[in-house]
């Protein structure tokens, strides 16, 4: 049976990755309801259980790629590239309407703008105080701090190193955990309320997942406002990163 499962799996390598990713996520979805009561989002799990299978698929098979470098996996390598990353993106962007999303008016611009601009020059700097010099790797670093998926996004367009990219998602990761979980902590003192303040704090927030998880645990009805304005963030960052953010960053250090 496993040597039917394992031909299975080497023959048709990207329904395997599907297969495995669906897994994870459904294993994640439980550890989040069961271990957490929802206050960490099962994204970001399974974000920490990804990090640490492809850790060890690279000491086991001593190369670069993680799981992909296991003929087992070989199909995580095609599911995790550059075409089926950007579609995703693109799908994501596609979710949002746009009828909808002017009912954010300009607070809800400005906060995204602001909640784009400010983890990024936060990123960047921690990034310097940790020795990353240059620019590539301070923007890629900074733009992880916008969210996990703009950091890999935007080190790959400048050509950061896997390890660079890898910190960007694990800097995006423990932004996404702080407010799942600082969400229903701060509600009062943020005067999380209206749908507008859900509108603002979405902007300022931007991780998708963190705002929707804390704002699940703080008042439900406000999630639709807070993930509509924190959906954007992806798009402008990952247009922001590799343009208009990098160059400023270089022209900082220069």
């Amino acid at each position: 049976m496993l040597d039917i499962l394992e031909k299975a799996a080497l023959h048709n390598g990207l329904v395997a990755a599907f297969a495995l990713v669906g897994v994870i996520v459904l294993l994640s979805g439980q550890i989040s309801r069961r271990l957490t009561f929802g206050r960490v989002h099962g994204s970001a799990i399974a974000i920490v259980i990804g990090l640490a299978l492809a850790y060890w698929g690279g000491k086991v098979s001593g190369g670069h790629k993680g799981l992909a470098d296991l003929s087992l996996f070989g199909g995580i390598g095609l599911m995790g590239g550059a075409m089926l990353r950007d579609f995703a993106i693109v799908a994501t962007a596609f979710e949002v309407q746009a009828t909808e999303a002017r009912k954010a008016g300009l607070v809800g611009a400005v906060s995204l703008l602001l909640g784009t601009v400010l983890p990024f020059i936060v990123g960047a700097c921690v990034a310097r105080a940790f020795g990353y010099s240059d620019a590539v790797s301070m923007t890629t670093i900074g733009a992880g701090a916008v969210t996990y998926i703009v950091g890999p996004v935007t080190g790959a367009a400048i050509g950061a190193s896997p390890d660079v990219m890898a910190l960007s998602i694990a800097t995006g990761l423990v932004k996404a955990i702080i407010v799942m979980v600082g969400t229903p902590i701060a509600a009062r003192f943020l005067v999380l309320r209206t749908p507008r303040s859900a509108m603002v704090f979405g902007g300022l927030a931007g991780t998708v997942s963190g705002v929707s998880a804390g704002l699940a645990a703080t008042d439900r009805k406000l999630v639709p406002y807070g993930a509509l304005v924190a959906t954007f963030h992806t798009g402008l960052g990952c247009l922001m990163g590799p343009s208009v953010l990098f160059f400023a960053t270089k022209a900082l250090i220069a």
